[in-house]
């Protein structure tokens, strides 16, 4: 399972960028979706790598997730490393 978490805000970002985000379930920045590790779920990611924060997650997860949970989301090092690859 993915915790698939908006890190960047949608404004002024490509129309293909924005229906993936959708189909993600990703409305809002910040908003924490979780959804089955799957080759098709890991390349719509792909598109918007640089706008998201993955992180893998116990199978027992479902759905949405808690206040408490979107609380932690990812940490600067983890951001940086996914700019630092975007540049590449």
């Amino acid at each position: 399972m993915l915790k698939i978490t908006l890190t960047a805000g949608k404004v002024g970002k490509q129309e293909k960028q924005l229906k993936v985000l959708t189909a993600l379930g990703l409305k809002k920045f910040g908003s924490v979706v979780i959804r089955q590790d799957s080759p098709t779920i890991r390349g719509m990611v792909g598109k918007v790598h640089h706008l998201v924060c993955v992180e893998e997650v116990a199978e027992g997860t479902t759905g949405k997730v808690t206040r408490k949970a979107k609380a932690a989301l990812c940490t600067k090092t983890e951001k940086e490393t996914t700019k630092k690859k975007a540049a590449k």
